[in-house]
């Protein structure tokens, strides 16, 4: 239970609803007891002494337990449900919300299918538990108890004989709980990854498609669909030993009654009308303790659930703001970047960067180049608080970036990554996403000066086509315009481009640089490219190799010394070197 007391913040304000409903379910259950009575009454005072005048006043007294029953099962029903949705309802919010300030180092193990697989699946068997399942529990407790009070009303000896399997059954029951709850624990783990080997297969159709991966893809979901398989197999298999050992158990209690009470009958020491209102009793104490494994399951499903959530809602936030954080002013807002001998290690400990230091003075271009893994992208990662640094301190216009609050720090940054993001809404809704309020003025400012507008207005509705999920249906240089334009719109003290005109051609990304000399004025900027065309007219440029600055100077300084630098120059403008060359000797 230990899972729902720390789930109880979420229904505390609504406690009520459940308290109505397990007052109403324990109503409906008392009701209930009356009608073994009557049937006593009917056979002893009705039907043997044949006074079938009563009869019409038996069968409206029946009519009206009936009906207050069934008023009490609705109103259970309604509150149970209130409570349920109501806990569903901030436990979507609350999960959600956190995922949104969990910190990058989560994401990167997370698992998208596994989320989605919480967020619904999960999350919809804790509702079913809290809004019913946990009233439908209490309610055999209070079944057992009221029946064999009735009972031992009726005759305690008999009762005492009759109940003798009880104990049986019960062990039963908890014993089978120890055992199904881990299955259902791998069944819920064995879905979410199900659901991610789905998840991933749709997002990568196209390299799946590409690369003619289709057999190996299902050979995947095979496996992982075995796995589930077999895990619900098992489960069954658990179930199958547990009902006829509880049908045997009940079966003989009922045989015990009929035995023995037939006996008392037969010795007119028990009236046949007793005998019967007894076998009606006893079935009102054996069904619901047959039916205990049914919401053990529910149990343990919405436990096993709790738990997955309980991970999500109780995960550490790496990144988060201090109590005193300061929240920057746009107006007062420089752009002066200084890294202090920056180390930063990701989860395996190996240093991404090792002692980084640089300044970027307000207003300065810097340029990063570097092979793959050299750290580029890490030192952007570590300037927008996505992680913390280990080491030395990253300081703007002289504050420690870890004092200042991290929404406010972001507000101040503008980023186009080289693997663009667009949501499935309007090109216009698709710009203006960083901003809660914008004209259309300057959406299309923004287009234009990303070079997007052109090919926008050739699409069918301009800038309110949508485009499909993840920028579908747009080119890589298309989707990557968007994305400078929903950065070049926030208007940004510090503007980053890591590789952000990768995917268009040499010409638009001329175009696109000389729209950049106007928005770059008066901001820090960072620029991350593969080519030397993007980076050359830096103010400072900062060559890395494995997470170590190796070289930096402008680009005349840099052409001007050996190193990775001028190799990287040699090799791009190779072709114009040899016909500089050529005319030199011609």
């Amino acid at each position: 239970m230990d899972v729902l007391r720390q789930l109880r913040v979420f229904y505390r304000e609504r406690l009520h609803f459940l308290i109505l409903s397990i007052v109403c379910l324990a109503a409906a259950t008392a009701v209930g007891l009356i009608t073994p009575n009557l049937l006593r009454k009917l056979i002893d005072d009705v039907i043997l002494p044949m006074k079938f005048g009563e009869v019409p006043l038996l069968a409206l007294t029946v009519l009206a337990v009936v009906c207050v029953k069934a008023c009490l099962q609705f109103a259970h029903g309604f509150f149970g449900g209130r409570l349920g949705n109501y806990l569903a309802y901030r436990l979507r919010n609350a999960c959600y919300e956190k995922l949104q300030f969990l910190s990058f180092r989560y994401y990167d193990t997370a698992k998208t299918g596994d989320l989605m697989s919480r967020l619904t699946g999960d999350l919809e068997a804790i509702r079913h538990f809290i809004g019913f399942g946990f009233a439908q529990l209490l309610n055999v407790f209070f079944m057992v108890v009221f029946g064999s009070i009735m009972m031992l009303s009726l005759n305690w000896q008999l009762t005492l004989v009759t109940l003798v399997t009880m104990p049986f059954l019960a062990a039963v029951a908890f014993k089978f709980e120890g055992r199904i709850h881990p299955a259902f624990q791998e069944m819920r783990q064995a879905l979410s990854e199900l659901t991610t080997t789905v998840q991933e297969n749709v997002t990568g159709v196209r390299t799946v498609k590409s690369f003619a991966r289709e057999p190996y893809e299902v050979d995947k979901f095979s496996g992982r669909n075995e796995r589930y398989k077999n895990n619900q197999i098992y489960a069954a298999e658990l179930w199958s030993k547990f009902f006829p050992a509880m049908e045997f158990l009940a079966c003989a209690c009922v045989a015990i009654l009929l035995g023995v009470g037939g006996t008392l009958v037969i010795n007119k020491q028990m009236t046949l009308g007793e005998l019967v209102a007894f076998f009606s009793l006893i079935w009102y104490i054996i069904a619901p303790v047959w039916g205990l494994g049914f919401h053990i399951n529910n149990y343990t499903q919405s436990k096993a659930s709790g738990e997955r959530v309980l991970e999500v809602l109780n995960q550490w936030i790496d990144v988060q703001d201090k109590p005193e954080a300061r929240e920057l002013n746009s107006a007062e807002v420089k752009g002066h970047i200084v890294f202090d001998h920056v180390t930063f290690a990701y989860g395996n400990k190996v240093p991404a960067v090792t002692d980084i230091h640089f300044e970027a003075k307000p207003g300065s271009v810097i340029g990063f180049l570097g092979g793959t893994g050299s750290g580029k992208s890490t030192i952007i990662q570590l300037l927008m608080r996505a992680y913390d640094v280990d080491e030395g301190s990253i300081r703007l216009d002289g504050t420690d970036i870890r004092e200042l609050g991290v929404r406010s720090l972001r507000s101040q940054i503008a980023a186009v990554f080289q693997e663009t993001f667009l949501f499935s809404s309007s090109i216009r809704g698709n710009i203006a996403y960083g901003l809660n309020e914008v004209t259309m003025e300057e959406v299309i400012r923004a287009a234009k000066l990303a070079k997007a507008h052109d090919f926008i207005m050739e699409m069918p509705e301009g800038y309110d086509t949508v485009v499909g999920e993840r920028g579908m249906g747009l080119s890589g240089g298309q989707k990557q315009r968007i994305a400078i334009a929903r950065a070049l719109l926030m208007n940004p003290r510090i503007l980053i481009l890591d590789d952000a005109t990768s995917a268009v051609d040499m010409e638009t990304e001329h175009e696109i640089q000389t729209g950049f000399q106007e928005v770059m004025h008066g901001r820090t900027t960072l620029i991350i490219a593969h080519r030397i065309s993007s980076l050359r007219h830096a103010d400072q440029i900062i060559v890395m190799d494995e997470g170590r600055i190796v070289q930096q100077g402008t680009h005349e300084e840099l052409i001007g010394m050996p190193g990775a630098y001028r190799d990287v120059y040699r090799i791009q403008y190779a072709d114009y070197l040899a016909k500089a060359a050529g005319g030199e000797h011609q």
